[in-house]
């Protein structure tokens, strides 16, 4: 005999969440059925409106293999209301996004609004008001379990979440997915941290640190969706394979208009086709190369040789020498930008003019002072005294010409760090230059110099690690007036200009007042995995705390000694694709191509970093150089002693180790058949 649905609880569940979907499919309709045929005065407004009307259909689009909430929160009071004996409380079911049924009543509460906070925060110690928080369970679309945690009941043990720990061991396949069902209270502490303060959160690998930075942003959004509509959001990442693991991650949860992007992308002023080698590059990317840069913009301003006439009908308006050097230092001295006290210049001369008009009796407005400023005189004394100046141009001359580059660098860069940063071959223009990444910066930096950069609300700087100086004043300068969320693990360090603390990078960042948090809890690494892998802390980062998993399941870890070469390497890939969930082949840059080879032979098809996996291709070949920030069911490294050579220096090749060691979400295998790294003993 079968139990009726209100007397069984997962019954009634499926049959909210069956509503609830109904209710979403309801809101995505009147959304579609809206006429704005007369609604707006003009096309242009016509357009912007379709657009908003479109973006909100697709946020309303329910992704079947997406629980549409996850978890249910039983108040003892209504929240707001006195907690007076007596009082109703009620019930809220916690999503990805709100919905309400046709009274405007929510079914689901988006995980983002102050309800939902206890959720997360809540326990036995601070019940925050609840009585039982349930979370649900779910196998592809369909919810198959529920588990609950009665806060108030003292004889209720506290456990960990079997349920929590399913869905944080869950295979993947595919690019990253959000991690709204499983934010615990420390990772929910920085999510919800205010818009007008910055954040540094130090996490070692599986900490969730990027996950955080990301589902900060959807919070923001949420908190502050006007402001930020205005200002505008950033994720900042280390490369477009990274960019295109993480780009699911926000319209999962209803984001869709967040700019995703590198540094690269950032300073993207000239097309770079050249490089520089590590010691050049290091000193390109010192902050002493802002002084540089100023230096030698301001070069150009030179003092007036001589008065100026400005003829106005039958009248003569003489503005001594003395008098325009007088207006060229307090410009200097304003510390404005250069182009900006370029266009203040011609106003400065005619204001002069004006004064003079005046005492003779004249009465001019600012028409009269305007056409002054444009008087081919005014015109032809700025162009001599403040002329303008192209930021890559700048850059080219300073790289190129030994004096100048010594005029301007003269007790900032010694003279070697002069002739490493001078071109062996100086280029004839700007578009035959052949420009390094390390070089767009600097010319971003000049033009910052010149005009002033446009700031955005809030930007997240993930693998914050790796950014050289330079690179930090040219995020910095997207937010002077927002704020920041920096993500990086000084260990994971792996360029020569590596981080040497987050004290010195926030104040290249210009965020020097940003709270440093660390996250210590690992989520995604197992045990026995990170252990091996923390050999290395005292050899790259002394004194860091080392990552301790709280997974129930070690994990599975092996090391295998690989005298066939590829055969051992190409065994192991196969063994671990009889498993479910992705597997990543993590080598040395210099090996991949003879891997590559190898898998071919042997009929195992593969993707690279930034390609889509599917269940019938789940293998991603992965340079050790890409691995950064990427996530694997099961990894395969082949060749650590290879991973640590292919680096110029033994402290980056054991970083580089380190990340590639890391990257594993259930399972490790290491193939060698060189030996392993005496640090690793």
């Amino acid at each position: 005999m079968s139990t009726p649905v209100h007397d069984d609880p997962l019954a009634k569940e499926r049959s909210h969440l069956a509503a609830s979907r109904s209710a979403l499919r309801a809101m995505r309709e009147d959304v579609e059925s809206l006429d704005i045929t007369d609604v707006t005065a003009n096309w242009v407004n016509a357009a912007v409106l379709e657009a908003q009307i479109e973006q909100r259909i697709k946020a309303l689009a329910d992704l079947s293999e997406t629980p549409l909430f996850f978890g249910r929160l039983d108040y003892l009071h209504a929240p707001g209301a006195e907690q007076a004996e007596g009082g109703e409380g009620e019930r809220f079911y916690v999503g990805r996004r709100h919905v309400h049924d046709a009274d405007g009543d929510p079914m689901v509460i988006d995980w983002r609004a102050p309800v939902s906070q206890p959720f997360y925060r809540a326990s036995k110690k601070d019940p925050q008001d609840i009585s039982l928080r349930r979370r649900f369970g779910y196998t592809g679309g369909d919810l198959t379990a529920y588990e609950d945690e009665h806060l108030l009941d003292p004889a209720e043990a506290a456990t960990t979440s079997r349920l929590l720990q399913e869905e944080i061991e869950r295979p993947r396949v595919g690019p990253m997915r959000d991690i709204v069902a499983t934010i615990q209270p420390e990772q929910d502490e920085i999510v919800r941290a205010g818009l007008t303060g910055s954040v540094c959160v130090q996490g070692g690998p599986g900490t969730g640190k990027t996950a955080v930075g990301l589902h900060r942003v959807a919070y923001l959004l949420y908190a502050h969706r006007e402001r930020l509509a205005r200002t505008g959001t950033l994720v900042i990442g280390p490369n477009r394979s990274f960019l295109h693991y993480i780009e699911q991650v926000l319209p999962a949860l209803g984001e869709l208009t967040v700019r995703q992007a590198t540094v690269d992308d950032l300073v993207a002023h000239v097309e770079v086709r050249g490089t520089d080698d590590a010691a050049t590059a290091v000193i390109k990317g010192d902050a002493r190369m802002a002084e540089v840069l100023r230096r030698a913009l301001y070069s150009h301003v030179v003092p007036p040789a001589e008065g100026v006439v400005v003829v106005r009908g039958s009248r003569r308006w003489r503005v001594p020498v003395y008098e325009l050097e007088e207006i060229v230092r307090e410009l200097l001295a304003r510390d404005i930008r250069y182009g900006a006290a370029r266009e203040a210049l011609p106003q400065r001369i005619a204001h002069a003019v004006l004064v003079q008009m005046e005492r003779a009796g004249e009465a001019p407005d600012d028409r009269v002072q305007n056409a002054v400023a444009r008087n081919a005189a005014v015109k032809a004394l700025v162009k001599s005294v403040w002329p303008q100046v192209d930021p890559a141009k700048l850059v080219l001359r300073l790289l190129a010409d030994a004096d100048f580059l010594a005029e301007h660098a003269a007790g900032i860069l010694t003279e070697d760090e002069q002739k490493a940063v001078l071109w062996a071959k100086p280029a004839r223009s700007v578009k035959s230059a052949r420009w390094s990444p390390a070089d767009a910066v600097l010319i971003d930096e000049a033009t910052d110099l010149i005009e002033r950069t446009h700031s955005l609300g809030h930007v997240v700087l993930d693998e914050a690690q790796d950014l050289s100086p330079m690179q930090y004043r040219a995020v910095g300068r997207r937010c002077t007036t927002g704020s920041a969320t920096v993500l990086g693990d000084l260990a994971q360090g792996t360029t020569p200009w590596a981080t040497r603390s987050w004290e010195e990078a926030l104040g290249h960042l210009g965020k020097t007042e940003a709270v440093i948090e660390e996250l210590t809890a690992g989520f995604r690494v197992p045990t026995d995995v990170i252990a091996y892998a923390s050999r290395l802390l005292p050899h790259i980062a002394p004194g860091l705390t080392p990552v301790a998993s709280i997974r129930e399941n070690p994990g599975f870890f092996d090391i295998r000694t690989a005298p066939d070469g590829t055969a051992e390497v190409v065994a192991a890939c196969r063994e671990l694709l009889e498993r479910e969930g992705s597997v990543g082949l993590i080598a040395a840059d210099a090996r991949v191509p003879e891997l590559a080879a190898a898998l071919a032979a042997a009929g195992i098809g593969h993707v690279g970093p930034g390609e889509e996996t599917t269940h019938a291709t789940r293998l991603t070949l992965v340079p050790a150089s890409l691995a950064k920030g990427l996530e694997y069911d099961y990894v395969v490294l082949d060749e650590p002693r290879a991973v640590v050579d292919g680096e110029p220096d033994e402290r980056t090749g054991l970083r580089r180790l380190y990340v590639a060691l890391t990257r594993a979400v259930s399972g490790l295998i290491v193939t060698h058949a060189s030996g392993l790294p005496p640090q690793l003993a």
